[in-house]
């Protein structure tokens, strides 16, 4: 059983960082692919970042690229989203997500998924 839960939100300015968390309480976290999406008002969910079962393969979107670091630590269940150089066009709410076995960047083909964190960035 999978159960996700984010943190790390908040409201930060411009060029700032944030790091957000996701932990998993079940007992088969290694043997997912973990995400990250985000979701802005008025727009589709789209994809953040992933990483694979071992962490060895992560993967970006463009938007993000260079500014955003995702990372697991299975020992303890966890990943983490490094954000950095945030500006206004991040504002959403992020996402934690698991899959067996996908990892791309439709939201659809992922299975499990956290309640979402608020991440704000003022101009």
């Amino acid at each position: 059983q999978v159960q996700l839960v984010e943190s790390g939100g908040g409201l930060v300015q411009s060029g700032g960082s944030l790091r957000l968390s996701c932990a998993d309480s079940g007992r088969t976290f290694r043997s997912y692919n973990m995400g990250w999406f985000r979701q802005a008002p008025g727009k589709e969910r789209e994809f953040v970042a992933s990483i694979s079962r071992s962490g060895g393969n992560t993967y970006y979107a463009d938007s993000v690229k260079g500014r955003f670091l995702i990372a697991r630590d299975n020992a303890k269940n966890t990943i983490h989203l490094q954000m950095n150089s945030l500006n206004p066009e991040d504002t959403a709410v992020y996402y934690c997500t698991a899959d067996f076995l996908h990892i791309g960047v439709r939201a659809n083909e992922w299975d499990h998924w956290g309640q979402g964190t608020q991440v704000t960035v003022s101009s």
